[in-house]
């Protein structure tokens, strides 16, 4: 049997020594455990070891005994460097009184490898003092190696959909530049088109009417040209609205200062005298407005944002507020407050609230964020933030 005498184990209660029946199965226990276990003094050299212990050290129990045990087996972290005795939990049981539970650090065999181990320690005490320490291990390299293929398993499947994400945020930045290349060529060919067509139309109409001739016709033809007139008209008005809703023309030759204003004076003109606007916008000097996706993407956010507010919110008062930092590093802040009926937090983000999902990304395609805050019959606030400048 590799079980050597226990000494320093505690007494059996109201006796000197313990019967020799229950030192033998004492024994017996601890030989048949498949848990290394082994005992130190208050020098820290090894009292007694089991045979599950030496089994998983490679040592013989001969061996073991009086030697001390930091030194035989913890004298090292896993990474080569050397472990101070004083720093050792197994020794701090009996020296501090702390006993501990480790699963983090490894245990040295006799042939210099290493392996993962759980090891407990816990301080031996005899009439009320301190006589060393009793530790447990056992090695848990199969599940550290099953840990480590769980970790490596997680972070290649979170790599995997972090690429995924950026590509389909690329993918969908692609399509948003495709449809605003396709609206501006829309707009322009109704403009050229369709819009030449209406004021044709309507000089010839007005031609009709200056020169019908027939004193009986002359009244009901003036009546009639004057209705088809007016039909033009309102088609003319219809064109420009729509070629402004696919392109606005001010954004390509005024640029993005301009057309934010000019978004919120049709907004505030939309809403009649049903709605008060506040529009405040303060630019730093020095800073040009921004172009391509970012213009549009501002732009579009603050539409849409409008647009919610006229078509959900029933607000009488609207503030919008436009504030950009001074350089070298401009920032954009947008702001946009209602006093309307709000909505719950599971509805601004839930995966079909498709206007939400836009703007945010948007605003995450170029470094921005978009926060919205609301509450139910108390409105809502809807914060940009968008640097102007690429980082």
């Amino acid at each position: 049997m590799a079980f050597a005498p226990m000494q320093g184990m505690p007494a059996a209660p109201d006796t000197e020594l313990a019967p020799p029946d229950a030192a033998r199965r004492l024994a017996l226990l601890l030989e048949s455990t498949g848990e290394g276990i082994f005992g130190v003094d208050m020098a820290g050299a090894c009292t007694f070891v089991n045979r599950a212990a030496c089994d998983m050290l490679g040592w013989r129990t001969e061996q073991v005994l009086g030697r001390n045990m930091h030194e035989l087996i913890h004298h090292s972290h896993a990474d080569g460097r050397h472990y101070p005795e004083c720093d050792c939990p197994i020794f701090n049981a009996f020296r501090r009184g702390m006993p501990c539970r480790i699963d983090g650090e490894v245990i040295w065999r006799a042939d210099g490898s290493a392996f993962a181990a759980e090891y407990s320690s816990h301080p031996i005490i005899e009439g009320g003092v301190v006589q060393g320490a009793v530790a447990t291990f056992v090695d848990i390299s199969v599940r550290k190696r099953a840990e480590g293929l769980q970790r490596a398993s997680h972070d290649e499947l979170e790599r995997r959909v972090a690429e995924r994400t950026a590509e389909l945020r690329e993918l969908a930045h692609h399509l948003e530049a495709v449809r605003e290349t396709e609206r501006k060529r829309i707009a322009r060919e109704i403009h050229d088109e369709l819009g030449s067509l209406l004021v044709a139309l309507k000089m010839d109409v007005d031609w009709l009417v200056r020169r019908v001739g027939e004193p009986a016709l002359r009244q009901p033809m003036v009546d009639k040209c004057q209705r088809m007139g007016g039909l033009v008209d309102t088609a003319v008005d219809a064109v420009g609205r729509i070629i402004t809703d696919l392109r606005p023309s001010i954004l390509d030759h005024q640029g993005l200062w301009a057309a934010l204003e000019w978004q919120a004076q049709e907004f505030q003109l939309a809403g009649s005298d049903e709605r008060a606007v506040d529009f405040k916008m303060h630019v730093a000097a020095g800073v040009a407005a921004p172009e391509g996706g970012l213009a549009i993407a501002v732009f579009r956010i603050l539409q849409e944002v409008l647009s919610n507010v006229a078509r959900h919110a029933r607000a009488r008062r609207v503030a919008i507020r436009i504030d950009v930092d001074a350089p070298p590093a401009p920032v954009l802040y947008l702001q946009v407050r209602d006093d309307g009926v709000g909505a719950a937090a599971e509805a601004l983000n839930d995966a079909r609230s498709y206007g939400v999902l836009g703007m945010r990304e948007r605003a995450a395609h170029f470094g921005g964020r978009l926060g919205i805050e609301s509450v139910a019959g108390r409105g809502t606030t809807v914060r940009l933030v968008m640097p102007l400048e690429p980082a």
